[in-house]
């Protein structure tokens, strides 16, 4: 494995592990466990590239490995043909709103577009570049104007929601292409971006009179789905991460416009109206299962998303919507020691097995089970005790692991949360929020 992983890779696994973050790149070669639920995952990647849809929520604590496992999904997704559009969410990115926040998050997960060739995202401009030269290769065969393929290719998109002015700048982009125009091509990647903020912006660079916007993101994002099939892709993978931001909204308004937008997506692809095009969804038990402010708050969702009455005592069912990630066992926590040292170190340079037992029992008698049921923090001090052995060479393992620091990974505070009827300013400690976070009525006391 050592000799097999590119310079580059390697350090880009050892940078995000050291920071207890999850590399983009090289997941492969680190990957343990899961394997159930990889499985089904890529029963859900086929599915979308045969004309489906699919939805998943991932649930797993802090720590657990939830955003490890979207990436790896992701990666697979690339190689299977599939483009994915992926983002974290945060206070100024949600799935619904009205200060442009939703418009906010469409456009870093356009920025974050990655495909087989440009797997760290920016990929956007390249698929439309390959949905012009394909249009280009199919006139000169048939012996017409692109100009007349790209219409035709285009035509189903008209009856889309938004789907005129879409195809209206995939055209002028063609244009722009045929002509030279940088300042044009600019302009029609801004507005696929999501860049735009108002209507009139958009009316002088390129003469449509639409944007996206917070009211249609899940619009936009069915159509980038058409589109990247018309371009040749086999469909669309949206990752979402850090669902718990929704969890954390002050507002119950704002938290069940977000619900809703949710239960939309659900429908639509339990129902089997949406295609080529999957889901998923990163979040904490809490974001799932509290009954005040998660998705099992909104009574619809909680209904869809319930858990197999038979999945107890030892059986599974990874056939619904909602993953919940199983806690790596001892013996994967060693596998993924050992595939770290891989990495990290040339095989007649490795430290001996003996030294990954001793890390292991001390992660052990400092934090208990958490050491590999939450396993960031573990790896990250291995990561280090790794970088001291490369960077001092002569310095004695043994010596070293009894110094070492692990706390238990807790994640996020959630105790500062306050609902909007248990502040007694009203809005969550009188932080500035947008119209839609505002009630309709205030209540108050005589």
């Amino acid at each position: 494995m050592a000799k097999k992983i590119k310079r580059r890779e390697r350090d880009t696994i050892i940078q995000a592990l050291r920071a207890g973050v999850v590399p983009k790149v090289g997941l492969q070669y680190i990957q343990v466990g899961r394997f159930n639920e990889i499985k089904e995952l890529v029963k859900d990647i086929e599915r979308i590239g045969e004309g489906g849809s699919a939805i998943r929520f991932i649930i797993g604590d802090y720590g657990s490995g939830k955003t490890f496992f979207l990436n790896l999904v992701r990666l697979i997704a690339i190689e299977k043909g599939l483009v994915v559009m992926g983002a974290d969410l945060a206070p100024d990115r949600r799935l619904h709103a009205s200060a442009g926040q939703a418009r906010g998050l469409y456009a870093e997960m356009a920025r974050n577009l990655s495909t087989r060739t440009k797997p760290e995202g920016g990929a956007l401009s390249s698929i439309v570049e390959r949905f012009v030269t394909k249009a280009n290769q199919e006139a000169e065969e048939k012996g017409l104007q692109t100009g007349q393929v790209i219409r035709t290719r285009l035509e189903h998109f008209e009856e889309m929601t938004g789907g005129f002015e879409f195809a209206e700048v995939v055209r002028k982009y063609w244009e722009a292409y045929e002509t030279d125009d940088d300042d044009l091509k600019s302009a029609c990647m801004r507005w696929l971006r999501g860049e735009f903020a108002t209507k009139t912006d958009a009316r002088k660079a390129l003469g449509v009179r639409t944007i996206v916007d917070d009211k249609n993101v899940y619009d936009h994002l069915k159509l980038m789905s058409a589109f990247v099939c018309a371009a040749g892709y086999n469909g669309l993978m949206v990752s979402l991460d850090e669902m718990v931001n929704l969890y954390k909204l002050t507002s119950s308004q704002a938290r069940n416009s977000n619900y809703e937008q949710i239960l939309r997506i659900l429908n639509d692809v339990l129902q089997g109206t949406a295609s080529h095009i999957g889901f998923l969804m990163g979040g904490t038990p809490d974001f799932l299962l509290n009954t005040r402010r998660g998705l099992y708050s909104y009574e619809a969702l909680q209904t869809r998303l319930a858990e197999n009455q038979f999945a107890k005592n030892g059986l599974i069912d990874l056939s619904g919507p909602v993953i919940t990630l199983a806690n790596l066992t001892p013996e994967d926590m060693r596998m993924l020691l050992e595939n770290i040292r891989a990495v990290m170190q040339e095989p007649e340079t490795m430290i001996p097995d003996e030294a990954l037992d001793s890390f292991m029992h001390h992660c052990s008698n400092r934090i208990g089970e958490a050491y590999f049921k939450t396993p960031r923090n573990t790896v990250t001090a291995f990561v280090n005790l790794m970088s001291i052995l490369e960077q001092n060479p002569g310095t004695n393992w043994a010596d070293l692991i009894e110094a070492i620091e692990v706390a238990p990974d807790g994640g996020d505070d959630l105790s500062d949360i306050v609902d909007e009827d248990e502040d007694t300013g009203g809005k969550g400690g009188g932080a500035a929020l947008d119209p839609e976070d505002e009630d309709d009525l205030a209540s108050f006391k005589l």
